[in-house]
């Protein structure tokens, strides 16, 4: 006992932190792991020597200058306890040194490197910081350790989400924040959450884990401590946003918000597992249970589409209900869907069907719209070619966003066969008098007899033209699919005509006028239908094709 009093008491007065000797200001374990590794045992040993020497003679003449001695060595320890962790934050939070995207391998390799040696650092340190709290805990001066820790790793916490934008959130704040603002707050929010929660929690808790693992309730109160306030904080600004945003368009931001959750439901578990900071988790689950509001918004949307009045029409192009409803700033993340009907408390399978059907509700909804709003038009084939511009776009929004992944391909299918049979019905009310105009295979006709065809189908096709070149198909793509499709049933079935019986009416005067179009003057203008810009002039027709026309021919229609 006396030589582990004497053994402490030479290296304890050594880095006494009171003495005016170099010990002061310089750090033990930076000084020298080694002799901070015996000052550890020292006073482990020492503390062992203490309690026999009270079990033995609690009067004893040494056990004042025991009490002083390991009065030194708690200072000592307490000050080396907080140098470590306010200098060596680089080393302690995964979040100050993560790796960013490399151009080569070479480049991966040295930063790999770079964060294996930062790594092999902070185990290094953990460990220093292990052994100092149980010391000191082993020693009854663990209150002097946890106050330490907890000042300088809350304040790190606090610190790091205000870095990422995170604020103390009230209610009141977002009676007063204007969408274009809140939207922005989003944004930020489903990138800060991330981080905030796979490296800023993360990384405490681990680190609390390891330097208190000798008890239990230490460090899940330590972690309680630094961690329950931010991370409820953090959590309940989706439920702010849910409560105070319920208009049909903000239903895509509340879903990135819900799925921002649920992605990061697994780390939410395993990081706020305590029962002290099952708070968190609540709020957690809170924010991403509130379907309510996008439910809500929802039937709101479907109220709107339906107060819309059906009175005015536009030029068979789409309407602005369409773009309304579905032009959303929708990036493509086929995670957000699976996360949105994925939650712990309802089968995934029963929510992703219920969502299905609401949104595929929508859907109807406003095509019910639009169909009603297509009989207002005196013409057919413009009633016909309305739904197709409109459907067309709604597909197309479906297939390029993460609806796709809600509706699925049936519902793809199902209604790109619907908007085949709108096509098909506009041709057959727009250019079936065309098609019709031309003599059926096999016939031979006399000169005048080709003569009145030849009439009746310039008579038809400029009919049919003068009316169908001022109606607009704003999709490139649809309106090459109608172009190549009449183009396909009319051009061949015109040039085989052409070629046939022209050469019969070749002493015919002003041939020029009766043969209006040659073939080729026919595609070109057939490919400038639906920008709303005819070509022809009433019924004065020239024979030179179209310089701002594309032939069809490079279409390989012919």
């Amino acid at each position: 006992m006396e030589e582990a009093i004497e053994r402490a008491e030479a290296i304890i007065k050594k880095w006494d932190p009171n003495t005016p000797s170099f010990t002061k200001i310089v750090s033990l374990f930076n000084h020298s792991r080694k002799e901070a590794k015996e000052f550890i045992k020292c006073v482990r040993d020492f503390r062992k020597a203490m309690h026999f020497l009270v079990s033995q003679d609690f009067q004893s003449p040494k056990l004042a200058l025991a009490q002083t001695l390991m009065q030194i060595s708690m200072t000592r320890l307490e000050k080396e306890f907080f140098q470590i962790l306010s200098s060596n934050r680089d080393k302690l939070d995964p979040e100050s040194f993560e790796d960013d995207d490399y151009e080569d391998d070479n480049e991966f390799k040295k930063a790999n490197e770079s964060i294996t040696k930062v790594e092999k650092a902070s185990a290094v340190v953990m460990s220093d910081l292990k052994a100092i709290a149980e010391c000191m805990i082993s020693c009854g001066y663990g209150n002097e350790c946890v106050k330490i820790y907890k000042r300088i790793r809350k304040s790190i916490v606090d610190e790091g989400l205000s870095l990422l934008g995170i604020e103390a959130y009230k209610g009141s704040r977002f009676h007063r924040t204007d969408w274009v603002t809140l939207e922005h707050m989003i944004k930020n929010w489903t990138k800060a959450a991330k981080i905030g929660v796979t490296t800023l929690f993360r990384g405490k808790k681990l680190l609390c884990d390891h330097v208190f693992s000798a008890s239990n309730s230490t460090r899940e109160s330590r972690f309680y401590e630094i961690a329950n306030e931010a991370a409820t904080n953090l959590f309940k600004f989706p439920e702010f946003v849910a409560k105070e945003k319920k208009s049909h368009e903000r239903i895509f931001s509340l879903m990135d918000l819900q799925a921002a959750i649920s992605d990061l439901w697994q780390d939410i578990e395993m990081i706020f597992h305590y029962d002290s900071v099952a708070g968190v988790k609540s709020q957690a689950l809170t924010s991403l249970q509130k379907k309510v509001s996008i439910h809500s918004a929802l039937t709101d949307f479907e109220s709107t589409i339906h107060k819309v009045s059906t009175k005015a029409l536009t030029p068979g192009g789409i309407h602005k209900l369409t773009r309304s409803t579905m032009n959303r700033p929708i990036p493509r993340n086929t995670r957000l869907l699976e996360a949105y009907v994925r939650t712990p408390m309802l089968e995934e399978e029963e929510q992703n069907h219920a969502l299905s059907v609401h949104f595929a509700w929508l859907i109807l909804v406003l095509l019910c719209k639009l169909d009603t709003k297509a009989e207002h038009y005196k013409d057919v084939s413009l009633s016909y070619l309305f739904i197709a511009n409109n459907l067309y776009f709604i597909i197309e929004t479906v297939r390029s966003s993460h609806l796709r992944d809600l509706l699925g391909e049936y519902w793809i299918t199902k209604h790109e066969d619907k908007l085949s049979a709108y096509a098909a019905n506009y041709e057959i009310s727009a250019w079936s008098y065309v098609y019709m105009s031309l003599p059926e295979e096999p016939t031979e006709l006399s000169p005048e007899e080709a003569k009145i065809y030849f009439r009746r189908f310039h008579t038809a096709f400029e009919e049919a033209y003068m009316k169908q070149s001022s109606r607009v198909v704003p999709d490139a793509k649809l309106r090459d699919e109608l172009k190549v499709s009449i183009a396909k049933k009319l051009a061949p079935e015109y040039r085989e005509f052409y070629r046939k019986y022209l050469p019969m009416l070749g002493q015919e005067k002003n041939i020029e006028m009766l043969v209006r179009f040659k073939p080729d003057n026919l595609e070109n203008y057939i490919s400038d239908l639906f920008h709303g810009t005819p070509i022809l002039a009433s019924s004065s027709v020239s024979s030179t094709s179209s310089s701002s026309s594309t032939s069809w021919m490079y279409l390989g229609v012919f």
